[in-house]
C-alpha cells in the first residue's frame, strides 16, 4: 500500500468517531488546548487527550511543542488529500450515471420508434 493510501486509511478511521469529528469541526474555527477542547464533553481530560492523539497520528492536527499552552492546530492540508480521493470517485460515479442516462434515453427512443412504426403499419 502506498503512503497516501495508508494516510487516508488513518484519516478516515480517525474521523469515524463522532467525538473526533466534532473536535475537528471546533478546531476549524480556532486552535484550542486539550483542556479547552474537553470542556463541553462529559469525559475525562485523558479521554479527550487520547482522541487528540488519534487525530494527531492521522495527520489531522498538530500540537505546538514550544508553547506553554500547547494548542492543538487543525492541519487543513490533509483535507486536500481527502478531497482528491473523494473527487476521483465522485467523477467515476457521475460518469456511470451519465452512461446509464444515455442508455435509458436510447431505450426510450427505441421504444418510441417501435411504437411509431406499429401505428404507421396499422
Amino acid at each position: 500500500m502506498d503512503e497516501n493510501t495508508e494516510r487516508l486509511n488513518r484519516v478516515f478511521a480517525a474521523l469515524a468517531d463522532p467525538t473526533r469529528r466534532d473536535l475537528v469541526a471546533r478546531l476549524a474555527g480556532t486552535d484550542a488546548t486539550v483542556g479547552e477542547l474537553a470542556q463541553p464533553y462529559d469525559m475525562s481530560l485523558q479521554a479527550i487527550s487520547k482522541h487528540v492523539k488519534v487525530l494527531e497520528e492521522a495527520g489531522l492536527v498538530t500540537r505546538s511543542k514550544n508553547a506553554q499552552r500547547r494548542p492543538v492546530h487543525l492541519d487543513a492540508a490533509v483535507f486536500d488529500l481527502m478531497t482528491k480521493w473523494i473527487e476521483r470517485y465522485r467523477r467515476k460515479a457521475e460518469e456511470r450515471y451519465r452512461r446509464l442516462d444515455a442508455l435509458l434515453g436510447r431505450m426510450v427512443e427505441d421504444e418510441d420508434h417501435k411504437h411509431t412504426r406499429t401505428e404507421d403499419a396499422s
